[in-house]
């Protein structure tokens, strides 16, 4: 481990980048509050098209751009775009792409409220483009700390595919993730655990993700996350029945004027387990 802890912040939404909600808030003031006790950090988010680029000043960079991720056999270009929260002194990754993200003037749901029919494209494209890039810029977490169930996939990329598992920087990683009230009722397309499997992901790596929802997407990251995080009130029942089922450590609802302080004393509990 390096001298100074560093965590990987993998967000769904940040404030101001998007309206604010507990979700977004929590984007906001947890990795200024990491920062803040002493923690190294880096934060990635989605660039929905809904995010005003000139207004946040969003740029290109250049050095970290320019990579493909292969779907399905398709190509599609990773783009990498920063800005910068100046009052909290913190720098803030978009993984960016013309047909999954800039285009599309919504999150989640279109403007007729249809769930989109590319989040399970999202979903991947996003969270292999988050490990792509911390590859690139060399740089190794010690805690990888996943909120919102964009970043679902990130406990089982890491601890499973062959391409990361091999990759230094990755061996010992702790892997977090955070539980909102977040779910969606629809299914993603057949063929999902096809399209997001990479090298070294066995059968049973895959079997959350024949028939893949919220529930099964939730229940995947807990099983290959270090350690879960409650962040509502009204966690989904099915899945409140079956973190009663496995051992890990969970750290359960927070007010929010503790829970900077109880996540950093989490990663602290779970780094000592090395």
């Amino acid at each position: 481990m390096t001298s100074k802890t560093r965590v990987l912040f993998v967000h769904q939404e940040i404030a101001p980048y998007l309206p604010e909600t507990p979700m977004s808030l929590v984007g906001r003031y947890l990795p200024q509050a990491t920062q803040e006790s002493g923690k190294e950090i880096r934060i990635f988010m989605p660039r929905y098209g809904v995010i005003n680029e000139r207004r946040n000043q969003l740029h290109e960079v250049i050095r970290l751009s320019g990579m493909n991720l292969i779907i399905n056999d398709t190509d599609h270009p990773l783009i990498i775009k920063v800005a910068s929260i100046q009052k909290a002194r913190m720098q803030i990754y978009f993984i960016d792409n013309d047909d999954f993200f800039t285009k599309k003037k919504y999150l989640m749901y279109d403007e007729k409220g249809v769930f989109c029919d590319d989040n399970d494209y999202r979903c991947v494209f996003f969270t292999r483009g988050v490990i792509e890039t911390v590859k690139k810029l060399n740089w190794s977490p010690d805690v990888i700390h996943c909120h919102g169930w964009i970043s679902a996939l990130m406990p089982v990329y890491i601890k499973r595919a062959m391409n990361v598992r091999d990759n230094p920087l990755f061996n010992e990683t702790k892997i977090v993730y955070t539980i909102y009230d977040d779910g969606f009722k629809e299914d993603f397309k057949p063929g999902f655990d096809k399209m997001m499997k990479l090298p070294g992901m066995t059968a049973k790596d895959l079997k959350y993700f024949k028939e893949a929802n919220y529930v099964n997407l939730t229940k995947a990251a807990i099983d290959y996350s270090d350690g879960v995080v409650i962040s509502t009130e009204h966690l989904h029942p099915e899945i409140e029945a079956y973190l009663q089922t496995v051992k890990k450590p969970v750290l359960s609802y927070q007010e929010q004027v503790h829970y900077a302080q109880a996540c950093n004393d989490f990663y602290d509990v779970l780094l000592q387990k090395q």
